[in-house]
C-alpha cells in the first residue's frame, strides 16, 4: 500500500510538472469611462498619468458637479444603459447612498498604498483620494484670530461670519452633521451661531468672495480656495481650528455594472498609489496619504484632527439635519 501511495504521489507530481502554468493576469486595455467633479485639467492630467502605466486603456471622462452628475447616472440607470466605469465624486455621502442601492462593486484587489484605512469603505465598495477639510478663513484686517470654532461666537464676530449653504455645498452639509455631532459643539454651537447672525451664501466661493472683499470678516470654507488665494495676495488667512475640521475625501467608486471592471480596479489603485497621491497634491490638494508632503501653504495631514462623521449615519438623518439647520438660520 505505501508502494502504490508513493506511485500516486510521483504520478501526481509529474503531471503537475508537464501543467501549463497559471496564466500571469492580463494587463487592462479597452475603454474605461470615469464620471468625475474633478475640475477639468485635473481629470485631464490624471487620466493621462494612468495611462502612462496602462497605454492599453483608453479613458473617456466625463466631467461635472455632483448634482449634475448623479442625475445623469441616475437616468442612465432607469434607462437600463449605465456608462461609467468608475465614479470620482467629491462625498462619502453621495456613495453610501449608491452602496445601500446596492449599486457599487466590492472591490478587495483594489490596492489602497498608505491610505488610513479611515478613509476606506469598510465594504470596500468606496475609496478616499484626498482630503478637502473645511476651517475658518479670516480676513486679515479681521477684529480677533480665532482657535476654535466657538470663537465666531465672540460678540465681535457679530454679523460678520458667512458659510456655504449645505443645500448647494457637499463640504457644507458634510459640516453641518460633523459638527453637530462633535462633542462640547452639537447642536447648541448652530443654534448659537444662528443667533449670532451666520450667513449661508451659496457656494464655497461666495464665501471666498465675501471675505477677501471685506464684507464679512470670517467665513467656513474648503481648505484649499483661501490657501491658493493668499498665495496671489489674497487679504486672507486660513485657520485650522484645533477642535478639529471635517473633511471630504473625494472617494472613487467602482460602479457593479462597469463592463471593465480589470482597468477600473486598476485606476482606482493608481489613484491611491503613491504617484497618485502626490499628483494629488500637485493639483493642490491635500493627500489621503499622510507620508505624501502637502501642497505648499497647507497644513501637515499628521497634525490634522479630523470630526469623525458615521457616513452611514449621516445620509440616512442628513435630510433631517439639514431641514433642522434650515430653520435655525431662516432659509
Amino acid at each position: 500500500m505505501r508502494r502504490a501511495g508513493f506511485l500516486a504521489l510521483g504520478l501526481s507530481a509529474l503531471l503537475s510538472s508537464l501543467s501549463p502554468a497559471a496564466p500571469a493576469a492580463a494587463e487592462p486595455a479597452g475603454s474605461l469611462v470615469l464620471y468625475t467633479s474633478q475640475l477639468e485639467e485635473d481629470a485631464a492630467r490624471t487620466s493621462e498619468a494612468f495611462r502612462r502605466h496602462y497605454p492599453k486603456v483608453t479613458v473617456e471622462w466625463i466631467r461635472g458637479g455632483t448634482n449634475q452628475i448623479m442625475p445623469r447616472l441616475r437616468a442612465e440607470l432607469a434607462a437600463g444603459a449605465p456608462r461609467a466605469d468608475v465614479l470620482l465624486l467629491a462625498d462619502s455621502l453621495t456613495f453610501e447612498g449608491l452602496k445601500q442601492e446596492g449599486l457599487l462593486r466590492p472591490s478587495p484587489e483594489v490596492g489602497t498604498g498608505g491610505v488610513p484605512a479611515e478613509l476606506i469603505d469598510t465594504g470596500r465598495q468606496y475609496f478616499g483620494t484626498k482630503l478637502m477639510t473645511t476651517g475658518i478663513v479670516m480676513n486679515t484686517r479681521a477684529p480677533f484670530t480665532p482657535k476654535r470654532w466657538s470663537d465666531l461666537l465672540r460678540p465681535e464676530a457679530r454679523g460678520l461670519t458667512a458659510m456655504p449653504s449645505p443645500s448647494v455645498s457637499g463640504a457644507a452639509a458634510i459640516h453641518v452633521q460633523a459638527l453637530a455631532a462633535a462633542p462640547g459643539l452639537g447642536w447648541e454651537f448652530w443654534e448659537k451661531l444662528a443667533g449670532a447672525g451666520v450667513q449661508p451664501r451659496g457656494g464655497n466661493g461666495a464665501v471666498m468672495q465675501a471675505v477677501a472683499s471685506g464684507e464679512r470678516a470670517f467665513g467656513m470654507v474648503v481648505d484649499y480656495m483661501p490657501i491658493r488665494e493668499a498665495a496671489k495676495g489674497a487679504p486672507v488667512r486660513f485657520i485650522v481650528p484645533e477642535d478639529g475640521v471635517s473633511a471630504i475625501t473625494e472617494p472613487a467608486a467602482i460602479l457593479k455594472s462597469s463592463r471593465n471592471p480589470e482597468a477600473a480596479i486598476a485606476f482606482v489603485t493608481f489613484l491611491l498609489s503613491r504617484e497618485g497621491q502626490e499628483l494629488a497634491a500637485a493639483q493642490g490638494f491635500l493627500p489621503a496619504d499622510p507620508a505624501v508632503a502637502p501642497p505648499a501653504g497647507f497644513p501637515d495631514r499628521r497634525s490634522l484632527t479630523l470630526l469623525p462623521l458615521d457616513s452611514a449615519r449621516a445620509a440616512a438623518e442628513s435630510g433631517q439635519d439639514l431641514k433642522r439647520f434650515s430653520g435655525l438660520v431662516g432659509q
